[in-house]
């Protein structure tokens, strides 16, 4: 899928060579961000809510488990996956 740059200096002498770029990443990266980024909304979307209407009163929702625990855990999953998705090669690289 991705062709090499060419390097034959007798190529690059004459005018011949017509470098190629791909893309940096592939579909399974590019996937694989969208899902990360995926976790990431849906852990925020968990994060809000909680607040009281009234001011004079304390509304005890704001800490409950989606909120200190469910929340973090799939932003910190979205994060992971992100960074996963970065680094991983394909398999022509290798």
């Amino acid at each position: 899928m991705n062709k090499k740059i060419a390097t034959n200096k007798k190529q690059i002498a004459s005018g011949n060579a017509k470098p190629s770029f791909g893309f940096a990443f592939e579909r399974i990266n590019y996937i694989l961000m969208l899902v990360g980024v995926g976790l990431i909304i849906i852990g925020y979307v968990l994060l809000t809510g909680g607040g009281s209407d009234n001011p004079d009163v304390f509304n005890y929702d704001l800490f409950n488990f989606r909120r200190l625990i469910l929340s973090p855990l799939f932003i910190i999953a979205g994060l992971i996956v992100e960074v996963f998705a970065i680094l991983k090669k394909s398999k022509t690289e290798k």
